[in-house]
């Protein structure tokens, strides 16, 4: 599985987006499969809302219903956690939804991602020293 970041969702729904020809040719890794978790899908759901339109969100929450998408929540110990990873990379910042990606790179023993946050996954670091490979850069 590949974890995706709200970025690649929304550079997925908006043709304008700089993004969005490299979004495009990585649909066919959905293949592989594709997760993400609830602070990312709540990120996207709320930028494509006011950047194209609620259809939009719709759509993204259909593709998790419809189980094109994995949804991931980390227990109360990943939970735990997030203040921690948060405090070490406040410099970026780090926000929620980036910090449950941390867990989950951890929880799935990957970096594998998808996201146009290059900056920040490349600073980031699962299980304290180990890179994200992030396909969509």
């Amino acid at each position: 599985m590949i974890a995706v970041d709200a970025g690649c969702f929304i550079a997925l729904a908006d043709r304008r987006d700089a993004w969005h020809q490299r979004a495009l040719a990585c649909l066919p890794t959905q293949d592989e499969g594709w997760i993400t978790t609830w602070p990312v899908l709540t990120e996207a759901c709320h930028i494509l809302s006011h950047r194209l339109g609620a259809q939009f969100a719709a759509a993204l929450i259909d593709d998790a219903a419809q189980g094109h998408l994995v949804l991931w929540t980390p227990g109360a110990e990943g939970v735990a956690r997030m203040p921690a990873l948060m405090r070490r990379y406040a410099n970026l910042p780090m926000d929620l939804a980036d910090a449950s990606l941390v867990l989950l790179a951890e929880h799935l023993g990957h970096g594998r991602i998808l996201s146009t946050d290059e900056r920040d996954f490349d600073t980031y670091r699962w299980k304290q020293h180990k890179p994200f490979h992030n396909l969509l850069a």
